[in-house]
């Protein structure tokens, strides 16, 4: 069993935490790799010597069981650029706030390795977003690609900017907004569910069209087939806007044709049994609080 281990700061006792994820793998002969960064953060107050490490561009290859992730939401966001199209299952062990991906407790940080062993879990693929790379944006040629959204919104102002918006390169509409957010499935959850947009299940084969602060009053989450390529053209009275791949931005010159469209590989996630999406909606939507339940 391969297993890589991620994270980006401790919070509170977090350290702990991940001490007792290693020594739970220790116990089944875990082979360990931990991103170099952290492990520097590691090696502080704990022997870290006999460890592997790993970079965002050396260490890691499709042999790997697992990658466990230390953090909140962001944490996995930034996971992603690490596994890419390597075909890694991420876990995520909440040490953050509202955990939508990081959805296991730190307190049972153990069960991700004894829940793992017993097979108590399925491996879901979720769909990605990706800027093409004939859009000609320096900052995302080489990591072109977004697990919860795309999203343009306007810079240096607070005027409203407009996003001219084709499907299939057929017309839709043209927004008058803060912006405009293109959501995976998983990112339904995120930025886009704060400005109106809908909950989809991870599964589901489409995208959303949320706009941010809209100023026509008419306008509203659309949901589309992620086969659709996407096509924006911003206009506005600054001359840049911004452009951001979940939580990478660029500043863009008005007018630049955006292409969007779904990635041409996935992100695998470990969903265990005891965490389904279910539940953690109920959990952090408070579902299940409706005294009449």
């Amino acid at each position: 069993m391969k297993v890589a281990i991620y994270g980006q700061t401790y919070q509170d006792n977090a350290i702990a935490y991940v001490v007792e994820l290693i020594d739970e793998l220790q116990k089944v002969d875990a082979e360990i790799a931990i991103e170099k960064n952290f492990l520097e953060l590691l090696s502080e107050n704990y022997d870290t010597d006999s460890y592997a490490r790993f970079t965002d561009s050396s260490g890691l290859d499709s042999s790997f069981d697992m990658f466990v992730s230390f953090g909140g939401d962001g944490t996995i966001l930034r996971a992603t650029t690490y596994v890419q199209d390597k075909g890694i299952p991420i876990v995520g062990v909440n040490t953050g706030r509202l955990g939508f991906l990081s959805t296991f407790k730190k307190e049972d940080v153990r069960k991700v390795v004894q829940e793992f062993v017993q097979g108590a879990y399925t491996v879901v693929e979720r769909s990605l977003v990706e800027v093409t790379k004939d859009s000609g944006i320096p900052e995302f040629s080489e990591l072109n690609f977004a697990f919860n959204e795309v999203t343009v919104s306007r810079k240096d102002t607070t005027s409203m900017i407009t996003v001219e918006t084709f499907l299939n390169d057929e017309y839709l509409t043209s927004y008058w907004a803060d912006g405009l957010i293109i959501s995976t499935p998983t990112g339904s959850t995120g930025y886009s569910l704060s400005c109106g947009g809908p909950v989809i299940v991870p599964t589901a084969k489409s995208l959303v069209l949320t706009p941010i602060a809209p100023h026509n009053l008419n306008a509203r989450p659309l949901v589309i087939s992620d086969e659709t390529e996407i096509r924006l053209k911003v206009s506005g009275r600054e001359e840049n806007h911004l452009v951001s791949l979940d939580s990478r931005i660029a500043s863009v010159a008005n007018g630049t044709e955006l292409r969007i469209r779904k990635a041409p590989f996935t992100i695998k996630m470990i969903e265990y049994t005891s965490e389904s999406f279910l539940k953690t909606l109920r959990n952090k939507l408070l579902w299940g609080e409706d005294r009449r339940n």
